[in-house]
């Protein structure tokens, strides 16, 4: 069952309104590492833009930033011209709703930086309760409006005493 030979994820990729604000963010203010950058991509006679990426055909990849942030998966950060518009950052709950959270040690400091870098923060930090007791928990925006959130679990969460395999724990990594 699933995919064969599947080990798990490699990256995370999705598109933002400034990739110079995007990338300050990425570097100056979470700490990843951008690893490399490409483009422009466009093919302006050919479907090789619907076919391949789903897009409009005449739309222009700008550029990529590709990041490595810390011990999680990569993200590949776009820039696009798009050829029929764009829509608005989805929240949570709309279709296509998302968030991305980075693990930290430090909860209370991981959220006294954000501040610090003028990241507006929503609400106080949470403890989770029932699987996931013992994590903590906050949301907060990129500068163009992207859901992230941290979240610090030191001691576990309470799903993992049961798990046949611990994949990852921040005091015990995987090898």
């Amino acid at each position: 069952m699933g995919l064969p030979g599947l080990r798990g994820t490699d990256h995370i990729g999705f598109t933002v309104p400034d990739l110079d604000e995007a990338d300050h963010f990425f570097t100056q203010v979470i700490g990843c590492e951008r690893v490399y950058s490409l483009g422009p991509f466009e093919h302006p006679d050919d479907d090789w833009m619907q076919e391949r990426l789903g897009v409009h055909p005449r739309t222009v990849m700008r550029r990529l930033h590709f990041y490595r942030c810390g011990h999680g998966s990569n993200f590949e950060v776009f820039s696009y011209d798009a050829a029929d518009g764009q829509r608005p950052q989805p929240r949570n709950s709309d279709l296509g709703g998302h968030h991305l959270a980075f693990y930290v040690d430090d909860m209370d400091a991981g959220v006294a930086h954000l501040h610090a870098n003028g990241i507006r923060v929503l609400g106080e930090p949470t403890r989770s309760s029932n699987a996931s007791e013992g994590q903590r928990w906050v949301y907060f925006l990129s500068p163009w409006g992207m859901q992230f959130e941290l979240v610090s679990f030191p001691d576990g969460k309470a799903y993992e005493r049961d798990a046949p395999v611990l994949l990852w724990h921040p005091t015990h990594p995987a090898d």
